[in-house]
């Protein structure tokens, strides 16, 4: 399950990139955004409530059109090739989404026939999933009795089994105790060791801090630092401040009105 630099100059091109992406509600929620995500790098996409987070992700997805800009996956033209765009990306909302009818394995063997994954392939690749998940003794019961952190498992198994490049989670650790955050920590780092992209959203700045090697902080839609966390230190003028130190620097009102002029 580790083949991520395969494909047309893959391991050539960003696993990620993003060049002047903008999306209007009335007013704008993602404003000509710049941004670039290497392949094997875990990156953290922060910023405050409606800072344009989770539109921008749901553009790089495909489940939302973006006004103008370009969005590369790989080398991959997302706009104009949504369906290659979207065999080698996965996203896994904040609520996870599931048929609660159908236990694990069912779900995971119906969301790799989605994606033509052969049987044989699909699972191997669910026995696997439910055993570093921790779910493997549930794999014979209905989604509609878990637990939320339960379910988040299961739609995170679904979102790796056709085995992504990129990977994008928005909010994944929310909810979840102590033990089940660790399980999924665990899979999401042992994935970019094997290649795959990772962009992260969460409020839950700790997880950022440990499990990012470069932060991108959104603020109106904008890019308005990006960086290692020694980076965001010292544009912040907090050299030994933590990110949510950092963060609450960079994001002040007049901090990014100074930004903005």
């Amino acid at each position: 399950m580790s083949d991520y630099g395969s494909g047309r100059d893959a391991a050539a091109q960003p696993a990620l990139r993003l060049s002047g992406l903008s999306k209007s509600f009335g007013k704008p929620a993602v404003d000509r955004l710049d941004l670039t995500v290497q392949a094997g790098e875990f990156y953290a996409l922060l910023g405050p409530n409606g800072a344009g987070k989770t539109t921008t992700l749901r553009m790089v997805a495909g489940l939302l059109p973006a006004d103008s800009g370009e969005i590369g996956i790989f080398g991959v033209d997302a706009r104009r090739q949504p369906i290659e765009a979207k065999r080698i990306t996965a996203w896994l909302p904040d609520e996870p989404m599931l048929y609660d009818k159908l236990d694990p394995l069912e779900y995971l063997e119906f969301v790799a026939g989605l994606w033509g994954v052969p049987p044989e392939v699909a699972q191997e690749r669910a026995v696997e999933l439910l055993h570093v998940l921790g779910l493997w003794e549930q794999r014979f019961e209905r989604c509609e009795g878990f637990s939320r952190g339960m379910k988040q498992k299961v739609a995170l198994a679904g979102a790796l089994i056709h085995n992504p490049k990129l990977l994008m989670l928005d909010e994944p650790l929310t909810g979840l105790d102590a033990a089940v955050a660790r399980q999924v920590k665990d899979l999401l780092v042992e994935r970019v060791r094997a290649g795959a992209a990772i962009v992260l959203t969460t409020h839950i700045l700790e997880v950022a801090e440990r499990l990012a090697d470069r932060i991108g902080i959104i603020h109106h839609g904008r890019l308005i630092a990006e960086g290692t966390l020694g980076e965001l230190r010292s544009i912040a003028g907090e050299r030994h401040s933590t990110l949510e130190d950092v963060f609450l620097e960079l994001t002040r009102p007049d901090a990014v009105a100074t930004e903005a002029a």
